[in-house]
């Protein structure tokens, strides 16, 4: 196997241009092989094989410098750069992550998992590379619908006009974003790859780009001969190739929407080795939407190019027909259209990703809650249930969003609560909503829960008792029963339970009465405690005798960590907490 002889790029330049191409079969196995035992992005990478070959073939890395968009496109850099064990030993699988790295290998300039950020990155290495006087090639590479992003037109709207020095551009078009691409930009790449790289109309001609068109970026020497041609250039170009997604593996080639990303699968048929087909917060979600526009024209649901996140297959997309928006990846965009939908008659509803999230900060600030817009924001995967690598964490929300003043930030604990918070949200008009989608498995309701939402931060006392107050949010509802039953256990205290469901404010009433029969109080909520809504609590009663203690998520980036690690090391563990409770000795 050619692999076998391939432990950094300077292997690589040793082989023929045909033994590269008998090396990206083997590096297609690979791929394949590692994403059917623990999943991973599938379709990208085998689309992507070739052409990150012949960029080591021909580039100089990590002289020159390679910045991979979303860098779910990395895989074959990962195999090429020395960390190919991470690929054919399945005990260090782990060891890698799905993303570029630089603790990995000096290879990887940037951790990266949002879109649309390598032109932006790649113009500062060039910039710094001319202001320093150095030569070194700069490329950046891009596909998979990120040319959709903000971003990536910003920084190609920069580069072209403002460097004027090398910068290269290599926009992986398969056709695809996560799902169907969404855009008019997409429809003049589409007439370029028509027409061999002519059209009426080549954006990147009009920012002043020379550009190459290549109709196969799966030819491994056809690209080895377009690099060489650009190498060392004095200008930016975009190498604008055609790639099939999911090169070389059918079921992926037939479904490129399910192959994106994929869990653990059968190498033969390509089927799932499980499917949970029980019941799960993002079709649920998607069932109710689908039942509120079917009932209400007047009802839009919103996504940012992950359909995925309400599970919303291409049936389901055209079952709600115009009634379904994608806007690509535009989170920013998405924001502040749901807020024009609001203010011209409309009820939105824009899901996407807590980390996601975090791109819109100023557009739920200035567009959305400025102008106080009844929009609906459904925020997915907010918990350290979820996600669990650096740049996908969702745990950061809570002391985003809940300090922008007008939104109202609910969390629900239950999935009657959920969906009732859900509709209240879609037919008030007096206030922009986000609610935090529950990760931590389907409960039920014990009895009817609350319609109406519209008295603000009043939270709701499920248990009463006395001198212990747990306040539970969230996520975290269920271990606050479980604390209060423990410690009646340990202490002989009927402790109090709340289900606060406002994230965005405090019940000074019931925290005023909780204050005259109670001397400690014990917050829990599933994300980070600096700037988070425990906090709120413990200044509230800052001047009273009362003891607040805060349990939560420590400040921090954590990648591809322990759940049970995580919750241990913050004292998110019921037995913890009482010990901690037991060490003030006050009970």
């Amino acid at each position: 196997m050619y692999i076998e002889k391939i432990n950094n790029p300077n292997d690589l330049k040793k082989l023929s241009a045909e033994e590269c191409k008998e090396l990206a079969s083997e590096i297609r196995g690979l791929l394949l092989d590692r994403a059917s035992k623990i999943g991973g992005h599938v379709g990208s990478n085998l689309g992507m094989v070739e052409a990150t070959i012949a960029l080591h073939y021909v580039f100089n890395s990590p002289v020159d410098k390679f910045v991979f968009d979303v860098s779910h496109q990395s895989y074959t850099h990962k195999i090429l750069t020395g960390r190919k064990y991470g690929f054919l030993d399945s005990d260090r699988y782990s060891e890698i992550s799905g993303y570029t790295n630089p603790d990995e290998s000096e290879h990887d300039l940037f951790q990266v998992g949002h879109t649309a950020t390598s032109i932006s990155l790649a113009s500062g290495l060039a910039k710094a590379r001319d202001i320093r006087g150095t030569k070194e090639n700069i490329i950046a590479v891009i596909g998979d619908g990120s040319m959709s992003g903000g971003e990536a037109l910003e920084g190609l709207d920069f580069s072209a006009s403002e460097l004027k020095s090398n910068f290269i551009v290599l926009f992986n078009d398969n056709g695809m974003s996560i799902a169907d691409n969404h855009g008019g930009i997409y429809k003049n790449f589409a007439d370029l790859k028509v027409g061999k790289g002519s059209a009426a109309d080549n954006m990147f001609k009009a920012l002043g780009y020379e550009y190459i068109f290549v109709d196969d970026g799966n030819d491994v020497e056809k690209m080895i001969s377009v690099f060489q041609k650009v190498k060392d250039t004095d200008h930016p170009v975009v190498i604008h190739m055609a790639t099939t997604k999911g090169k070389g593996y059918e079921p992926a080639e037939h479904d490129k929407e399910a192959w994106h990303w994929r869990r653990p699968f059968d190498l033969e048929t390509g089927e799932l080795k499980s499917d949970f087909n029980g019941e799960r917060y993002d079709r649920v979600m998607r069932d109710h939407l689908l039942e509120k526009m079917a009932e209400d024209p007047e009802v839009v649901t919103m996504i940012a190019a992950v359909p995925d996140s309400l599970n919303f297959t291409s049936e389901h997309r055209k079952k709600a027909g115009k009634q379904f928006v994608d806007v690509g990846i535009a989170e920013e965009h998405a924001v502040a259209m749901a807020a024009g939908l609001a203010r011209n008659g409309c009820k939105p509803v824009f899901a996407t990703m807590s980390t996601f999230f975090q791109r819109t900060y100023d557009q739920i600030s200035q567009e959305l809650c400025i102008n106080n817009c009844p929009a609906t924001l459904l925020v997915i995967n907010a918990s350290v249930y979820s996600v669990n690598d650096v740049t996908h964490i969702g745990i950061f929300d809570i002391p985003m969003m809940s300090n922008i003043p007008n939104l109202v930030y609910l969390a629900p604990t239950n999935k009657q609560e959920y969906l009732a918070m859900v509709d209240w949200s879609i037919d008030q008009k007096e206030h922009p909503v986000a609610i935090r989608a529950p990760r931590n498995g389907v409960f039920y309701a014990d009895g009817e829960v609350d319609k109406d939402y519209s008295s603000l931060n009043k939270y709701k006392i499920t248990k009463n008792g006395e001198k212990i107050a747990v306040l539970a949010l969230g996520d975290f509802y269920q271990m606050g029963e479980e604390l209060v039953a423990s410690m009646a256990e340990s202490f002989g205290i009927s402790a109090t339970l709340v289900n606060p469901r406002y994230i965005t404010g405090v019940d000074s009433e019931l925290l005023s009465e909780i204050e005259k029969n109670h001397d400690l109080v014990i917050t829990l909520e599933d994300g980070v405690v600096d700037g988070g809504w425990g906090q709120k609590i413990a200044s509230f009663y800052g001047t009273s005798d009362i003891k607040v203690m805060n349990y939560g998520l420590k400040k921090e980036f954590i990648d591809r960590y322990n759940l049970n690690e995580v919750m241990e090391k913050n004292h998110l563990c019921v037995d913890l907490i009482v010990e901690d409770i037991k060490n003030l000795r006050m009970f």
